[in-house]
């Protein structure tokens, strides 16, 4: 008898050893002798079980790399039809095909276009124009705007042309999935401050858009003013409320579409001064179908800030964050992770977050959360250039990225829970290599970035509940030396899958993780 529990032991532990092995596991691409470190990179995402990744060499050569579920490369495929250097691009994956979003200028015209592709990265169909816009100088950069709905089925191209200080046009192309135009617009708002500029456009699921015009007292400052606009699907003009900013300094915005309690959600943090310490955080609801704002201001608490501080004092705990996530609750609550990150150089240039002001928010997640459904959008991806955040030779930019606070909050923006993952990250003159990615697998929130051991980087993972409670996980096994792994540009492909890009020597390959 005792023999037979004996060998029922070791299988059930055989058994669990395999799950373990199985549930987490790594699987690397071959390096390719094109895919050099000074080369551009996009995750696309996984349509029909194959992993679709957009690359271009020097500038003019664009192809689409195919990998199957072993990491594979079975197709690469060039963009023939490009015409040669384009401005942008992006993406919108669907499963079995999806939409190339790209700009480039001919003579004085730029040109916005897409086209749509097979599983394969192959041309579905010719090259469709959305807008062009006739300009008298040589454009460097992005010069129209798209953004999509978050169930994919309505998707707009739009401009804004500020030359005119005191009323800026904002001209809208709104198409359905198919790219079948719906409606086109062209509105003018009116910029009644000298300092008024118009932030984050989203579009919701019914084809409505939604954006603010903010204004501060002097450029890249605090905000102290927000007005919301609307234009619903087939409308030529907008309506629009002043929204409350009680006696407080806004940092930069961060907004989320609501699409299940339709509401429009307003994220940021506030000082009590201008330019003061970070005191807490400023959350904005707008409730379309009432027509009404509430609105909730929390200072962070002592506790807190001794948790997230690092090596500031406790009233500055808060001022090298930056938000990277909201992950919308289906309760109408939210929650936000923010980075402590910062940079100094030998030379004394240290800097603030106003060096960074209206860049530093990136990355902001998607996705809605309860305890047991977090439903993530695995469709849009942008454009890495890990290799390109160098400075000169003659100083050395040192770049940090440190803990990580993640807060709850509810439905009236009240603190449910609080809690910091604690972590410390730098490099010299890059920062591909540190930051972090957010993985959302409907039971946890997952967090990976790299961790020095002995002097290498190891990746990690560790994952916070729905009670805000941290896992620690053990550091993932399987991983090969020699592959340097950059998470901040990782990219979700599944519910537990990710695609992480890594450096091996001198070429970018790329990692599937399927995560326990």
């Amino acid at each position: 008898m005792l023999r037979t529990q004996k060998l029922f032991l070791i299988i059930i532990l055989l058994i669990g050893f395999s799950f373990l092995a199985t549930a987490q596991k790594v699987i690397y691409s071959e390096p390719d002798r094109d895919d050099n470190i000074s080369n551009n990179f996009m995750i696309i995402g996984k349509l029909n079980n194959n992993c679709l990744i957009y690359k271009n060499q020097r500038g003019d050569m664009h192809s689409i790399a195919v990998y199957d579920a072993q990491m594979k490369l079975i197709e690469k495929n060039a963009l023939d039809f490009l015409p040669g250097k384009i401005i942008s691009s992006e993406f919108l994956a669907y499963p079995n095909y999806c939409y190339m979003f790209y700009q480039f200028q001919k003579r004085n015209i730029i040109y916005s276009m897409a086209v749509k592709l097979d599983a394969k990265g192959k041309k579905m169909s010719d090259p469709i124009q959305l807008d062009t816009t006739e300009i008298s100088f040589f454009a460097s950069n992005k010069f129209y705007s798209v953004i999509f709905s978050e169930d994919k089925q309505k998707i707009m191209c739009f401009k804004v042309n500020n030359k005119n200080d005191k009323k800026h046009i904002v001209t809208t192309s709104l198409f359905d999935k198919d790219l079948q135009l719906i409606h086109r617009s062209e509105i003018g708002i009116q910029m009644p401050d000298r300092n008024d500029f118009l932030v984050d456009f989203v579009l919701d699921n019914s084809g409505t858009l939604f954006f603010i015009r903010a204004a501060g007292t002097a450029q890249n400052d605090n905000i102290t003013k927000i007005t919301l606009f609307s234009k619903e699907i087939n409308a030529s003009n907008v309506s629009f409320t002043d929204l409350k900013v009680p006696g407080i300094f806004l940092d930069e915005l961060n907004v989320k579409m609501d699409n299940i309690n339709k509401r429009f959600v307003i994220v940021s943090f506030y000082s009590k001064q201008r330019r003061g310490n970070v005191d807490g955080l400023y959350a904005c609801y707008w409730d379309q179908s009432k027509s009404k704002e509430q609105t909730n201001i929390v200072s962070f608490s002592d506790e807190l800030r001794a948790e997230a501080k690092g090596d500031n004092n406790l009233k500055s705990a808060f001022n090298d964050y930056f938000l990277r996530n909201i992950i919308l609750k289906k309760d109408g609550g939210f929650i936000i992770a923010a980075e402590a990150s910062y940079t100094s150089t030998r030379s004394g240039m240290n800097s603030n977050r106003w060096d960074s002001w209206g860049g530093n928010s990136i990355g902001i997640g998607s996705g809605y959360y309860s305890p047991n459904a977090w439903v993530g959008d695995f469709g849009r991806s942008s454009m890495a250039y890990p290799f390109g955040r160098t400075t000169n030779f003659n100083d050395v930019t040192k770049y940090y990225a440190e803990n990580i606070a993640i807060l709850s909050y509810d439905s009236i923006g009240k603190v449910e829970w609080t809690n910091i993952i604690n972590k410390s990250q730098y490099d010299e003159n890059t920062d591909y290599l540190i930051g972090y990615t957010m993985v959302n697998t409907g039971d946890l929130l997952h967090f990976f970035f790299n961790v020095q051991e002995k002097r290498n980087n190891v990746l990690t993972n560790q994952s916070i509940t729905s009670e805000g409670q941290i896992n620690r996980n053990p550091t993932i096994k399987n991983l090969d030396k020699g592959y340097d792994f950059m998470p901040k540009y990782a990219k979700q492909v599944g519910f537990r899958q990710i695609i992480v890009p890594c450096q091996f020597r001198n070429y970018v390959c790329f990692a599937k993780i399927d995560i326990n």
